[in-house]
């Protein structure tokens, strides 16, 4: 089961916990989660240059704390802060509450999953050998400290005429165990002559028995 499903999902209350932490009616409960969707796609579109990791959010009856992981916190607050100004200002007007936004920087960019997946979808999109992509982010993750590591693109790889999947591995992945700490992003690059390309990546941090255990 462990290899079927998301690997993040499947950790649930042992290991990780919800990126968005609230509580709702359920009357409320589908306007609130579309509001959650619409604050994290306008984050991700205006940090797209700062690495984004993670984006959390926790709310309380009259306020939203936005907190983003990324690996440039300098992109993603801007010159004298002004960024982080805007997007605020933007996000209180669509959502009428006090939103405010908090930068946290991402001490190994390198083994972050989301961060990977990323890297490799832009230069996918920006024409780049979708296997020397792969080959760069897995010897970078190993040296950063990744027990173990699997890449997975899939698509018109070279505009090919039939879809297939490279896949890369190092280290060990053991996706069915629970007690490991396995970070799983999954991104899609947009190319100009071969359409979508998925890129699927999981990191195995090593074993981590509890949500507050410090990785």
């Amino acid at each position: 089961m462990g290899r079927k499903v998301n690997a993040n999902a499947i950790r649930m209350g042992i290991n990780k916990t919800w990126n968005s932490v609230w509580y709702s009616s359920k009357a409320d409960y589908p306007a609130i989660l579309a509001q959650d969707l619409k604050i994290k796609k306008v984050v991700s579109e205006r940090m797209k240059d700062a690495g984004i990791d993670s984006i959390t959010i926790n709310r309380t009856a009259s306020k939203i704390e936005i907190e983003v992981f990324v690996a440039r916190p300098g992109v993603a607050i801007g010159r004298g802060g002004e960024g982080i100004d805007v997007l605020q200002k933007d996000l209180k007007r669509s959502t009428r509450t006090d939103v405010e936004i908090k930068i946290r920087e991402v001490k190994k960019a390198d083994i972050s999953a989301r961060i990977i997946a990323r890297n490799i979808a832009d230069g996918i999109a920006r024409r780049q050998p979708s296997k020397l992509l792969v080959a760069s982010a897995k010897e970078k993750a190993m040296m950063a400290g990744a027990k173990g590591i699997r890449i997975w693109v899939s698509g018109r790889i070279n505009n090919a005429s039939q879809a297939r999947t490279i896949k890369a591995n190092a280290g060990s992945v053991p996706a069915q165990t629970l007690r490991a700490d396995i970070d799983y992003a999954q991104e899609v690059a947009q190319t100009m002559d071969a359409g979508l390309m998925g890129v699927k990546v999981w990191v195995y941090k090593g074993e981590k028995n509890n949500i507050d255990e410090q990785e």
